[in-house]
Order: C-alpha cells, then sequence, then structure tokens
C-alpha cells in the first residue's frame, strides 16, 4: 500500500478525506501516450482481484500517438469505468516557451529559464487536462517526461510513474541524459519542485515502477521492480482474447499471415523502430532485408509510430498492421518465427520467436552520428 509522509496510506487518506469532505474518491487512473502503455494498464488490470476490475479510468493521450479507433474498442470490452482522449500539447505548441526551453547563456541563467519553463508549460498545459486528477486515489503516469508531468506536480498531486518501455531505462536513462551536468543540484531541485526531472526525481512522484531493476545502472531509492513477463503469463485464455479484441481489429487476417509463414525455410521478423531521419530509415531497414532475404522469408513488423510506409517500401513482403503491439504476437503461439531483428528495441518480451537479435548502437552507427543514440555514454 503506498503511503504519503506521515504513514498514511492513499487508501485511509482517501477515505479520510471522503468523510471530512464528503467528495468520493475514484479507485485509479492511468494516462498512456502509447500502445505499449494500453497494453501494460491491461496487464495490470487483468492481475487485480475479479472485485476491483472495471473500476479505473483509462486516459489516451494522443500527443505523440495516433490511437485510431482504440478508445471505442477498449469501450467496448468493459474493462475500464471511463475511457477519455487527452488532447495533450508538447512544448512546442506554445511559442512563448521557446526562448526557456533553449536556455540561457551560463549555468545559473540556463537553470532560471529551466525552472521558469517548468512552471509556465505546467500552467499552460492545464486548458486541456480531460479529468479532475485529485477525484483519483491512485495516478499511474507512462513518461511523465510529457507535459502531464509538469503539470500534475504543478497542482501538487501525487502519482505513481511508469517505465516508458520494456527496459528503457536501462538502454537509455533519460532523467540523467535531459539534466547531463552539474545533475546531482538539479534532482535536489525537482526534490523541491522548483524544477521538473522525470522517473522518480520529482517531488510529487510517489515511486517509478520498472522491469528489471537489477540492470539499470544509476537506480535510486523510489524505483520499484514490476516484472512484466509474470503479468502476461497469468492471463487466462478469455482475458488474452479480450486484449486480442482491443488491438486488433482483424484477427484472422492477422493469423493468416502468420499461418502461411513457410515451413521449408527460415522465418524472419524484422521490426522497424522510429529512428534516424526516414529517408536515412528506410535505407537501414532496406539493407536488413537484403542481408536476411536470401536465406528465408521476411515478415516486416513496423513500429505504432513508425510513419514510413513498409507496405509501399517492400511490396513483396508481408507487412503486419503496425498499430498492434509486437507483444500481442506472443499471444498467438510461440515459434512462429526463427529469428526476431530489433536494432534498439530490448528483446526480452518476444516469444514469438525462437530467436532474437538486437543489433544495437553499433549498427546504427553506420546510418547516423552516434553521439545521437548513444544516451547513456554522454552521461
Amino acid at each position: 500500500m503506498t503511503s504519503f509522509g506521515g504513514g498514511i496510506s492513499v487508501r485511509k487518506r482517501s477515505r479520510y478525506f471522503t468523510v471530512c469532505t464528503g467528495i468520493m474518491y475514484k479507485e485509479r487512473i492511468y494516462v498512456c501516450h502509447t500502445y505499449y502503455h494500453a497494453y501494460v494498464t491491461l496487464l495490470k488490470e487483468f492481475a487485480l482481484p475479479a472485485s476491483e476490475q472495471g473500476k479505473a479510468t483509462l486516459v489516451l493521450s494522443t500527443m505523440s500517438s495516433d490511437f485510431s479507433n482504440l478508445k471505442e474498442r477498449i469501450e467496448k470490452q468493459g474493462i475500464f469505468e471511463q475511457v477519455v482522449e487527452y488532447d495533450e500539447k508538447p512544448h512546442t505548441y506554445f511559442e512563448e516557451l521557446e526562448r526557456y526551453k533553449v536556455g540561457g547563456q551560463g549555468f545559473v541563467k540556463h537553470l532560471i529559464n529551466r525552472i521558469i519553463f517548468t512552471k509556465k508549460l505546467a500552467k499552460l498545459q492545464e486548458p486541456y487536462i480531460p479529468v479532475d486528477f485529485k477525484q483519483y486515489k491512485d495516478i499511474y503516469v507512462y513518461c511523465d517526461s510529457d507535459p502531464i508531468g509538469y503539470y500534475l506536480n504543478y497542482k501538487r498531486i501525487r502519482y505513481h510513474a511508469m517505465e516508458d518501455g520494456l527496459n528503457c531505462i536501462v538502454h537509455w536513462d533519460t532523467a540523467r541524459y535531459d539534466n547531463r551536468g552539474h545533475f546531482g543540484l538539479k534532482a535536489f531541485l525537482a526534490s523541491m519542485n522548483l524544477l521538473f526531472i522525470q522517473n522518480g526525481y520529482s517531488k510529487y512522484c510517489i515511486d517509478m515502477e520498472v522491469n528489471d531493476l537489477e540492470s539499470i545502472r544509476y537506480r535510486m531509492p523510489k524505483m520499484k521492480e514490476v516484472p512484466r513477463k509474470p503479468l502476461a503469463d497469468r492471463l487466462t485464455e478469455a482475458e488474452k482474447q479480450k486484449i486480442m479484441d482491443v488491438f486488433v481489429e482483424n484477427i484472422h487476417e492477422l493469423k493468416a499471415q502468420l499461418e502461411a509463414l513457410s515451413g521449408d525455410k527460415k522465418n524472419y521478423i524484422i521490426l522497424t523502430e522510429p529512428l534516424c531521419a526516414p529517408e536515412v530509415r528506410k535505407q537501414l531497414f532496406r539493407d536488413l532485408v537484403a542481408e536476411y532475404a536470401p536465406h528465408g522469408n521476411i515478415t516486416v513488423k513496423p513500429h505504432p509510430r513508425d510513419g514510413v510506409d513498409y507496405g509501399e517500401l517492400f511490396p513483396e513482403l508481408i507487412v503486419l498492421e503496425k498499430l498492434v503491439p509486437m507483444e500481442i504476437l506472443n499471444f498467438l503461439g510461440e515459434g512462429f518465427f526463427d529469428l526476431a531483428i530489433s536494432v534498439l528495441t530490448d528483446i526480452n518480451g518476444i516469444f514469438f520467436a525462437k530467436e532474437s537479435v538486437r543489433l544495437g548502437p553499433d549498427f546504427l552507427d553506420k546510418y547516423e552520428e552516434a553521439s545521437i543514440h548513444r544516451q547513456n555514454e554522454q552521461i
């Protein structure tokens, strides 16, 4: 049970204020920015006792993802009490923030600009907030580096931060990268709510949930480990079906594509990512296809946020629906593919292939300046 200062748990605290104020607090709310966030949220909800399910609110931020008709498909399953869309605005939407984002000459001036930026972005976000977050006992935010994190701290609303992607902090510690140089001082100022740092460093972040704590180089006290695999392993067949119904509009077409894979040749699946500039990215994946095509059949799984049209780029290949999270392929059976190939995507959540390979930064060095993707080495 999460506790606030003074040892009062979230639940006891909410009951206390219900008695004192007459306000009926809602159970929990999740703020999701990607399909993967929504997928993990479903895993977490299904892991709760049946008596606690169906009481949460799901917020889909449209700032960085095209959720298409996901809201309607989730509502149809009746998993949440409410599903709302959030027109979250990036800092680039507000012209008056540009002068503070660029920073100033010298460390002190830059720090002052950061403090001003923190408060202004939060305040400017307020008209777009779709719900009253103060009504909820527990608030879960994926990628609190987005404006919603600034807003909650500005309003002094406590929340749980969630890992943006599987093991993402292992591969790119965004908090330390974004605040490299005098990080200790900046972290202290964040703990005082003078400026904002994501991933557990902000004053009103209760804890930071990650998949694999042991693999994170710079651990901090608020981090707690909640592995994803056990959450997926405990799913019933009925729950798996609900998740597939949420994320796959034409499950029969997807199954047919996978079942059509030839058994007399090796089958490879290439996972795309929104890497590099689009034209450079096209060349990167052309090269990968050319490397593996002589050895077997190639299937391409575009990343949900990858804007390249791979059906047009590879008309001769099977190109899966990009808005289907790759984790859904695990529900359709293990070993469909002999090898899954990713560039930077973490491969620990892949079970639909017999083997997986993450090519990593060394491979990407051939296509773009190394400093762009070797963030951890710059901390």
